[in-house]
């Protein structure tokens, strides 16, 4: 079963080195990882307009962007020891709603709207558990599982949008396969997180 991770048990990853080296030592500390996932709430529907009104060359490194604070912001955590529960529940609830809307409107309209509908439903299962689990005071942190979904759900977008952007199909078929894997990490995550 996941655990909620503390300041006091947090495990440090490789990727936190590999981003503390290149970025999180030069951000001042008043700069907190729950102001990275507030950014990212406010990024998101000005990634849904560009991807709307299909501006591909701002809606791809919005959406990169915003999908990378989601790497960050769990790193700041982790290196300044400032994991928050606000954070833990906040901090999904964003990655869901980024990839969400994306898919609602854009992998829904591209691919196929009933494979949308399951990305969808998963990540809608996944937070009813996590607020299930709230509510009972059952707080954990996201699992291996979901690292992986979300990592393979922007591989999956991204690839879209730039096949859409470049117009380079041989994306799509690439786009449909990372978003199946990541489907089954999400059952994954689900089934693991519910336990």
């Amino acid at each position: 079963m996941a655990q909620l991770m503390t300041n006091e048990t947090a495990r440090i990853y490789p990727h936190d080195r590999f981003f503390n080296a290149v970025l999180i030592r030069f951000l001042p500390h008043q700069l907190h990882p729950n102001h990275v996932t507030l950014f990212r709430f406010f990024l998101i529907p000005f990634v849904v307009w560009y991807v709307l009104i299909e501006q591909w060359s701002v809606a791809v490194p919005l959406f990169l962007f915003a999908a990378f604070t989601d790497a960050l912001d769990g790193s700041m955590a982790r290196l300044r020891k400032q994991i928050t529960v606000w954070g833990t529940f906040a901090d999904p609830a964003a990655d869901k709603l980024l990839i969400g809307s994306v898919v609602v409107i854009f992998v829904a309209k591209e691919v196929n709207p009933i494979f949308a509908t399951v990305i969808v439903f998963v990540e809608v299962c996944i937070l009813l558990t996590g607020l299930i689990r709230g509510r009972k005071r059952l707080v954990v942190s996201a699992n291996w599982a979901g690292k992986m979904k979300m990592l393979f759900q922007v591989i999956g977008v991204t690839a879209l949008l730039l096949a859409k952007w470049l117009g380079l199909s041989l994306l799509v078929p690439i786009s449909i396969g990372t978003l199946t894997v990541a489907i089954v990490f999400a059952v994954v995550s689900l089934l693991t997180y519910s336990l």
